[in-house]
């Protein structure tokens, strides 16, 4: 039996955070993000990608549109993530010397 995909952060109380990192990672990618609502970004992101998301329910959209949508936006949340990380470990390293 397939499992169904929650959108919720696996930690509690980081959905905020992740949010304003959403709004500002796509934003930093050229898209119009209202601060607001990043989860919004998908129906710009998919309207520039000729994706025909709307509001409610999407179930005639193939997974390999849906992809379309998903990987711009989750790439670039991951490619910042490990940004950061690394910054962070640079900076630790270089407090340690």
């Amino acid at each position: 039996m397939a499992r169904r995909r929650s959108n919720r952060a696996i930690v509690p109380g980081s959905e905020h955070g992740l949010g304003l990192l959403k709004a500002q990672v796509m934003k930093n990618q050229g898209y119009n993000v209202n601060p607001e609502r990043p989860d919004l970004v998908k129906y710009e992101v998919a309207r520039t990608l000729g994706v025909p998301l709307q509001q409610g329910y999407n179930g005639q959209l193939s997974s390999e549109d849906a992809g379309k949508i998903g990987g711009p936006i989750g790439g670039a949340m991951v490619r910042e993530l490990v940004r950061m990380a690394q910054q962070q470990l640079a900076s630790h390293r270089s407090d340690r010397s």
